[in-house]
C-alpha cells in the first residue's frame, strides 16, 4: 500500500504539468488590449449625422426621379382579332398578322430599345422555375428529369430544349415601319447583343458538332414551338440554337407577374442615326403567343435610356423615403432634446 501511494504521489506533479493551460496567450489581441476608438455620441454629432444623411438621400432620390421621368417611352397594345383566334389551341398553325399604327409626337433621341411586355404571367411559380436543364443548355447529354412534364414525347423522342420555361418561349415576330413622305421605311433592328455577356458565353452552349442540325439529331422541338431550336436564326449561325439571344433572354425568368424583356434595339443609321424621329409608325406583328388562357395582356414598348437606367422610379422613391425618414428623425430628436434641456434648466433654478 505504501509503494502504491508513493508511486501515485510521485506521478501527480508530472500529470499536472502535462495538462495544457486554458489561459489565453499574453498578447494584445487575445487579452483585449488593442487600441480602440469609441465614438462620443453628443447631441451635435447625432443630429448632424441624421440631417446630413437625410439631405444626401433626398438629393440623390430627387435626381433619380427626375432622370427616370426624362425617359421617353411609348406603349402599344392592340391585336384583338388575333387574340380571339389564338383562344382556340387548334389554330396554332394558322398565321395571324396584325398592324398597329401609332404616332410619335416628339423625337426619341439616342439609343432606343424595343421591349415586349407580359401581364399576369407568373414565371416565379416554383414548378415552372425548376423545369429546365442547365446542363442540357450547356450542350451536354444528361438526365432531363427536372424538365418534367416537357421531357420526351410519347415515342421517347427527347425535347430540345426541354422544360416548361423553354416550351412557353415568347414567339411573336415584331417589325417596325416608319411612314415618311408617303413612303414606308422599315426601321432597322438589332437582334444580337441584347443578352448578358455571361449568359451568352458561359451559361449557354450548343452541342459540339460540325453542323448544328446534326448536333440536334434525334431530338424534337417543344410542343408549343413552330420550328426546331437550330432554326431560331437561320441568317446568323452565332445567334442560333441555345445561344439565340431571344431564347437566352426568355430563359432568365422574372420575379413578378408583370414584366418586360428586351426584344430589339434600333440600329442607328440613315434616317435613324439620332434615334426615332417624330412621325407616324406601324408595328407589324405576327401574333403567335396566346395570352387569353391565363387572362393576361401583352404589349410592345419603345423606350430610351438614361444614366440611371429606364423609366422605373422605384430607386429614386426609396432614396426620398429614407431621406425623409432620417430628416424627420432628426427633427424629433431635436424637439426631445430642447424639451429635456428646458426641464433640466427649470429644476436647476
Amino acid at each position: 500500500m505504501l509503494v502504491s501511494w508513493s508511486a501515485s504521489e510521485g506521478f501527480a506533479p508530472q500529470e499536472a504539468e502535462a495538462r495544457p493551460s486554458r489561459c489565453p496567450d499574453n498578447s494584445a489581441f487575445k487579452q483585449q488590449r488593442l487600441p480602440a476608438w469609441k465614438p462620443q455620441l453628443t447631441i451635435a454629432t447625432v443630429l448632424s449625422t441624421f440631417f446630413l444623411t437625410g439631405a444626401f438621400c433626398l438629393s440623390v432620390g430627387i435626381c433619380l426621379i427626375l432622370s427616370a421621368n426624362s425617359v421617353r417611352e411609348i406603349q402599344v397594345y392592340k391585336c384583338s382579332d388575333c387574340s380571339k383566334l389564338r383562344e382556340n389551341s387548334y389554330n396554332w398553325n394558322i398565321e395571324c398578322l396584325c398592324s398597329v399604327d401609332f404616332k410619335l409626337k416628339e423625337d426619341m433621341l439616342g439609343d432606343v430599345f424595343m421591349y415586349y411586355g407580359l401581364q399576369n404571367f407568373y414565371q416565379n411559380h416554383r414548378r415552372y422555375v425548376i423545369s429546365r436543364s442547365d446542363a442540357q443548355l450547356l450542350g451536354r447529354d444528361v438526365n432531363r428529369s427536372y424538365c418534367a412534364p416537357f421531357t420526351t414525347y410519347n415515342n421517347g423522342t427527347p425535347m430540345a430544349p426541354c422544360g416548361a420555361i423553354a416550351n412557353s418561349m415568347f414567339n411573336d415576330t415584331i417589325d417596325l415601319f416608319y411612314n415618311f413622305n408617303s413612303s414606308v421605311i422599315q426601321v432597322p433592328l438589332l437582334k444580337t447583343g441584347n443578352s448578358w455577356w455571361t449568359d451568352k458565353n458561359v451559361k449557354f452552349r450548343n452541342p459540339q458538332s460540325h453542323n448544328l442540325s446534326s448536333a440536334f439529331a434525334g431530338t424534337a422541338r417543344p410542343p408549343y414551338w413552330q420550328k426546331p431550336v437550330y432554326l431560331l436564326d437561320e441568317e446568323d449561325e452565332r445567334n442560333n440554337g441555345y445561344i439565340n439571344d431571344d431564347f437566352i433572354i426568355w430563359m432568365r425568368v422574372s420575379a413578378f407577374a408583370t414584366f418586360r424583356n428586351l426584344y430589339r434595339r434600333i440600329s442607328r443609321k440613315r434616317h435613324f442615326a439620332d434615334g426615332l424621329p417624330a412621325g407616324n409608325y406601324t408595328f407589324h406583328i405576327s401574333y403567335n403567343f396566346p395570352v387569353t388562357k391565363f387572362k393576361g395582356k401583352k404589349y410592345v414598348i419603345l423606350s430610351t435610356m438614361v444614366w440611371s437606367g429606364g423609366s422605373n422610379p422605384f430607386l429614386g422613391i426609396a432614396y426620398v423615403v429614407c431621406g425623409a425618414a432620417a430628416t424627420l428623425t432628426g427633427f424629433i430628436i431635436t424637439a426631445i432634446h430642447l424639451k429635456l434641456r428646458k426641464k433640466k434648466t427649470y429644476f436647476q433654478k
